[in-house]
């Protein structure tokens, strides 16, 4: 690639960047027991531009350099925090924060590369289950140290991007008739989100052995 080209493309990144910055500084100085709805604009919008970098850097790393894209995103799963484990008949994924709303405008890209890697990783060191019947139980960890009134409606988070990569490595299908989804939260040091598959007879054990730290809506 050109260097008149990469000049260009790094000068645009430094402008979302300043963006960014803008952004962060209205949120440090909005009061979010004021004005919340303010606060939810201002961190959306600093959390979207700042996945916009991340993968416009990505871009730029793939097209001027001679690292593999999935060299990098394996890295990139790692600082993100995704963790992969598969034990006692029940493979479970951690990813970073919460699953976004249906109808929020963001980048899957940042967190579906990351996550499609890290299990094709894990899949070359370790071996993998193949479900013909399951349960995907998606529980959304929120930060105990934060308000409980942030906890969200199961109906409107966005779940099904991530089931289609997870066909790919452990099921047969991801439809209704081979696929059951259970959401349920808990209460934990920071966000995340833990995702368990398991065949549909391993699943009433699965939830007696986290009853006692998996709650429903109404429990908050």
């Amino acid at each position: 690639m050109e260097r008149k080209i990469i000049s260009h493309r790094i000068g645009s990144i430094l402008d979302d960047i300043s963006r960014l910055s803008n952004a962060l500084y209205a949120m440090d100085t909005t009061d979010i027991q004021r004005y919340p709805d303010n606060y939810e604009v201002l961190s959306t919008d600093a959390a979207l531009r700042a996945e916009k970098i991340a993968c416009r850097l990505r871009h730029l790393i793939y097209s001027s350099t001679t690292i593999r894209k999935g060299d990098y995103l394996t890295s990139a799963g790692i600082v993100h925090g995704i963790e992969v484990i598969y034990e006692d008949g029940v493979l479970e994924v951690t990813l970073p924060g919460l699953l976004p709303k249906r109808k929020q405008r963001q980048n899957t890209e940042f967190l579906l590369d990351p996550f499609y890697f890290s299990l094709e990783q894990y899949a070359k060191e370790h071996p993998m289950p193949r479900f013909s019947d399951c349960v995907v139980c998606f529980t959304q960890v929120y930060d105990q140290c934060l308000p409980t009134r942030r906890i969200r409606d199961y109906d409107n988070l966005e779940e099904k991007q991530l089931l289609d990569v997870l066909s790919t490595f452990v099921m047969a299908d991801d439809t209704g008739l081979l696929c059951d989804a259970y959401n349920t939260a808990a209460l934990g040091e920071k966000d995340c989100t833990r995702i368990s598959v398991m065949e549909k007879k391993r699943f009433p054990a699965w939830l007696a052995e986290h009853e006692n730290t998996l709650k429903s809506i109404s429990d908050f």
